[in-house]
């Protein structure tokens, strides 16, 4: 194993700063926990700031060892992001789940006959979103089906209608799919079409809709969707605007782990390339009400796998969100100590996951989350849609009572 003497940051002689100190006797801890484990070659290249390779990543998401897995990622996360942890105060808004899509794995959308189809008036949307600023929220998180019928000029108007009711209000809107929908619409080049929504409101776009790259997976769960190439193109004509944007993978369904590499390998080039990428979202697959025979969402030790590997070869992303919605607010309380640094939002009302089959509440409060980054070890931290603090929450602050708004 390398001596972390070796790697300890800004040493002089035998003097230590600090944080330089915490990073050299958790280098001590963690190579004494992995002397004798099988990765204990690729701790070595971790520890020395070396990038791992597609292969070294599928051996990380093949081994059994996952204490040693997660000690490594967590010393990977805390070399860049220290001792916090982040959550954001946020309200999810569907504006509707009516679209011309039937992709295999989604219990979301549904067709005009379907009686338990739902669209928003830009009206409504501001209603939701006028209770929600009350309460505190900085972001509003919004994606629907691919609709039938609405007009460009309804996702145009509807955020320019919410951005006015706070200019400071941030505006997370649309994934890859919808954007090349709304540009079929707007009969416009994608480019075009991000400009204009950039214009009337936009500041984010989400990451959902990346499910995984593969083709043949893809085309077994999603099947008429945009292909892998589409979905990273928008984000990159995304960030060529000077956009930032999330990604995500969905995984624990029908895919392989090679597949899984494959799918972080193309994020990690995109990231090379345009760095606009905020944080990366692992999205644990939901089974119930879909065509995907699948029994069971992933387990908590895949789960936990799954962001340790994702924090150790996204070596060029800074943040790394345990999605407490597919894991549960516990599970995702753990995740902070195998790599991830965010447990997302208050998020209030989500549909997608919880039609799939979601057990975990529909909302968290802001002193639930509090609790939960406190209960970990961490500092808690209030951030922004791109990740950038808000608050830093000392050891005797107390928060309020974080009453959720009402759907």
């Amino acid at each position: 194993m390398t001596d972390p003497n070796s790697w300890s940051p800004n040493q002089t002689g035998n003097r230590k700063s600090p944080a330089a100190a915490r990073e050299w006797g958790y280098g001590l801890y963690v190579s004494f926990l992995l002397q004798h484990s099988e990765l204990a070659p690729l701790a070595s290249k971790v520890i020395a700031g070396e990038r791992l390779s597609e292969s070294e990543a599928l051996q990380l998401f093949e081994t059994r060892d996952l204490n040693a897995l997660g000690s490594l990622a967590d010393l990977a996360n805390q070399r860049r992001n220290g001792n916090r942890a982040s959550y954001i105060i946020n309200r999810y808004l569907n504006y509707s789940n009516y679209c011309i899509l039937s992709c295999q794995f989604c219990a979301f959308s549904r067709k005009r006959r379907d009686a338990d189809g739902f669209e928003l008036t830009a009206e409504q949307m501001v209603v939701k979103a006028r209770e929600a600023l009350a309460l505190g929220i900085t972001e509003l998180h919004i994606v629907g089906g691919l609709h039938p019928t609405l007009p460009f000029s309804y996702y145009t108007g509807f955020l320019k209608s919410l951005k006015a009711l706070d200019s400071r209000l941030q505006l997370k809107c649309f994934t890859a799919i919808e954007i090349l929908h709304l540009a079929w619409l707007a009969k416009k080049s994608v480019r075009d079409t991000l400009s204009e929504l950039r214009d009337a409101g936009l500041e984010s776009l989400t990451g959902g809709g990346a499910e995984i790259f593969r083709k043949e997976v893809r085309s077994q769960i999603a099947r008429g969707k945009e292909s892998a190439e589409e979905y990273l193109d928008v984000h990159r004509t995304w960030h060529s605007l000077g956009g930032r944007s999330t990604c995500t993978m969905l995984y624990g369904h029908v895919e392989s782990l090679a597949d899984r590499v494959h799918h972080l390998s193309l994020l990690r080039k995109l990231q090379d390339e345009t760095h606009g990428f905020t944080g990366f979202i692992p999205l644990p697959y939901q089974p119930d009400n879909n065509g995907i025979p699948v029994e069971h969402a992933p387990t908590g030790f895949d789960q936990l796998r799954t962001l340790a590997v994702a924090r150790l070869f996204l070596d060029n992303f800074d943040h790394l969100t345990a999605y407490w919605v597919g894991m549960g607010l516990k599970m995702a309380q753990v995740a902070l100590s195998y790599g991830a640094d965010d447990l997302h939002g208050t998020i209030v009302e989500e549909h997608i996951f919880h039609m799939a089959g979601a057990q975990s509440p529909q909302l968290q409060t802001e002193r639930d989350l509090v609790k939960a980054i406190r209960e970990a070890g961490r500092i808690p931290v209030q951030r922004n849609t791109f990740y950038e603090p808000i608050r830093i929450w000392g050891d005797s602050e107390t928060v309020g009572s974080g009453a959720p708004v009402p759907a």
